[in-house]
């Protein structure tokens, strides 16, 4: 370490006051950060790419200052699957420093990671006063049963209106409609129960059937007098 002149020819003055950094909550205790190693918790980070055309949502486990757990869920870009796949390959090991200065390739996945470490590094993680933090594997209860992300996918236009395509249900396979021509229900089949169902022995169509249900006033006698495919109607 080298000093200007000006410097050396300085009177030394104690530091008097020096009590180290504020507390942050981390798992049901106040910690004084100090270290990467002293960073523990579980706590979600979304980014978006420079054209804003995707989005990606991170959950990282950290026990620590050591990433155990990865759920990396994107959405919008075709591309964006394939560097979800490396960055959740490349996350768990790594320290949040290692995991900041990585290149996960997707703009939206490194823009999640930077707002994941400064939730961390700031004591605002999800598991901030959940004694000894989350187990690994809470990562996953953020997905939809049949192990798949939660998604909502809706598209409306001003000349022929609203069409829901998937839902936390499921894929929506049909709307239905009242007298005033309004969305008042939609039958949707749930994919993950249905790749479960034929896992487990079932043929095609039996595990599609089982997997259909309907949400909102569906029937008939419950005011429905028309259906239609959203995505053909």
């Amino acid at each position: 370490m080298q000093f200007s002149h000006e410097v050396k020819e300085m009177l030394c003055v104690v530091q008097g006051a020096h009590h180290g950094p504020a507390p942050i909550p981390q798992e049901g205790r106040w910690t004084q950060v100090k270290e990467v190693k002293d960073i523990s918790g579980l706590t979600h980070g979304v980014g978006w790419c420079a054209p804003q055309q995707g989005a990606c949502k991170l959950t990282l486990n950290i026990k620590g200052g050591i990433i155990q757990e990865a759920l990396v869920e994107v959405i919008g870009c075709s591309g964006m699957t394939h560097s979800a796949a490396m960055a959740a390959e490349v996350l768990p090991k790594k320290t949040i420093l290692e995991a900041l200065n990585t290149d996960l390739v997707c703009d939206a996945i490194n823009v999640a990671m930077r707002e994941l470490f400064l939730q961390i590094a700031y004591g605002r993680s999800q598991s901030a006063f959940s004694d000894d933090g989350l187990i690994i594997g809470a990562g996953l209860e953020d997905l939809g049963k049949g192990t798949r992300s939660q998604i909502g996918t809706m598209y409306s236009t001003a000349e022929k209106g609203v069409r829901y395509l998937e839902m936390t249900d499921g894929y929506v396979t049909k709307l239905a409609l009242d007298k005033n021509s309004e969305v008042i229900g939609y039958e949707f089949v749930n994919f993950g129960k249905m790749m479960d169902f034929i896992k487990s022995g079932m043929t095609a169509d039996e595990a599609y059937k089982k997997a259909q249900g309907t949400y909102g006033r569906f029937k008939k006698e419950d005011g429905a007098v028309k259906y239609i495919d959203p995505r053909k109607q």
